[in-house]
């Protein structure tokens, strides 16, 4: 869907091949991921190690569970977005393009 909106997508498996790409000399502009991913590794946990490789790295989670389930007990760091399932994809295109936009 994101090529079909015309932006270059790079797409990992599981949080370790994610891993693998943010370490690596690839343009990354934003991170969009689930919160429950394959592998051992949740979306969160993806997150906040990407931001170690990447520190100004803005993320988009996408998650069907509450809010909450990504915050936790406190706030996302500045650059953080969630957007809870379900949404229309029109909805999802205009918060991608809002977050690349404010870089």
């Amino acid at each position: 869907m994101l090529e079909d909106l015309g932006y270059a997508a790079v797409e990992a498996a599981d949080g370790a091949s994610g891993l693998s790409i943010l370490r690596s000399d690839a343009r990354i502009d934003l991170l969009v991921t689930d919160v429950g991913l394959p592998g051992g590794m949740n979306g969160r946990q993806l997150a906040d190690a990407a931001r170690v490789i990447r520190p100004e790295l803005k993320v988009l989670f996408i998650t069907g569970y509450a809010e909450n389930a990504v915050i936790g007990n406190g706030q996302l760091e500045p650059g953080m977005h969630v957007m809870t399932k379900p949404f229309a994809l029109e909805a999802l295109a205009n918060r991608i393009k809002d977050l690349i936009r404010h870089e």
